[in-house]
């Protein structure tokens, strides 16, 4: 019977969730024809095909997929027992790393965090990255938690995520508090000009439904899918926006901007994604515990 290399099956664990060779050797401090040919090792050790290629990127066989589970479970584990021993789990203070997406409304983040800052016991915590480098942090156990307004797909991830809806904000037209219409959309707003969320934003096509129901046209003086460069723009451009009010906060209680009208059932998100594990901290159990 083969032995199984677990060194071989740890390069394949890492290509199967990155889908990319060249991304992996770099973060492996290796060269992509040594990572290729380990993987190819493991491949005829085990007489299997895991991956074939789809021009420049790969997709897991059916074989590949099944393996991908197994190595799953062990790996992992393997990422949680290091993290426990580092960290131990009787600790008198409980730290928890927590990551989120860049583009995230800092505003929610605050809010979110907000249990934490009056716990004595528990220290954190915050990254912000693009969404695949979360995952890899959440797969490695750098992670415990990640905060995102995005659900996370399962088709190549398998059952590897939870996520859990933790908060749901309302959307809202919003702009100068000194512009403020009254009249219900789009009575008001012929001459506005808006700053949007991007084209590919929830956000948007819950305003593109609104402009299409009133064959309204808006004139569009920018774009952005940063929730804080957004709150700048409409701060300071003059321009309408649509926007969960919690982003604006400090603006509308400052009188600097204002709600105008809420959109009929439209909402922004915002999940909480953990990797499942073994061991999970208390702080964290009580923490999502709050927000759900």
């Amino acid at each position: 019977m083969n032995r199984l290399n677990y060194h071989h099956l740890y390069y394949f664990w890492r290509v199967a969730l990155q889908g990319n060779l060249t991304h992996v050797a770099k973060e492996l401090h290796v060269s992509q024809s040594a990572l290729s040919s380990q993987i190819k090792q493991l491949e005829q050790t085990m007489n299997v095909s895991l991956f074939e290629r789809k021009g420049r990127s790969l997709s897991l066989t059916d074989t590949g997929k099944r393996v991908l589970k197994y190595a799953n479970d062990i790996f992992n584990t393997g990422e949680e027992l290091s993290s426990f021993l580092t960290k131990g789990i009787i600790a008198q203070k409980q730290h928890l790393s927590i990551g989120v997406l860049n583009t995230l409304s800092r505003n929610f983040i605050e809010e979110f965090i907000n249990p934490l800052l009056n716990d004595p016991e528990i220290s954190f915590s915050l990254t912000a990255r693009r969404m695949d480098g979360l995952l890899n942090g959440l797969a490695e156990h750098e992670l415990d938690l990640v905060l995102t307004n995005k659900p996370v797909g399962t088709e190549h991830y398998d059952q590897l995520w939870q996520s859990q809806l933790v908060s749901r904000q309302p959307l809202a037209i919003v702009g100068p508090a000194n512009k403020k219409v009254m009249s219900d959309f789009p009575v008001g707003y012929e001459n506005a000009q808006w700053v949007l969320p991007s084209k590919t934003s929830a956000i948007r096509d819950s305003f593109n439904a609104l402009c299409a129901q009133w064959q309204y046209k808006p004139e569009i003086k920018a774009e952005a899918d940063d929730m804080a460069m957004l709150r700048l723009l409409v701060r300071d451009s003059g321009a309408f926006s649509v926007l969960p009010p919690v982003v604006i906060k400090d603006e509308i209680e400052q009188n600097i901007l204002s709600q105008y009208q809420r959109l009929t059932d439209a909402y922004e998100l915002f999940y909480a994604i953990t990797a499942q594990r073994k061991f999970v901290p208390e702080s964290l159990t009580r923490l999502l515990a709050k927000s759900g």
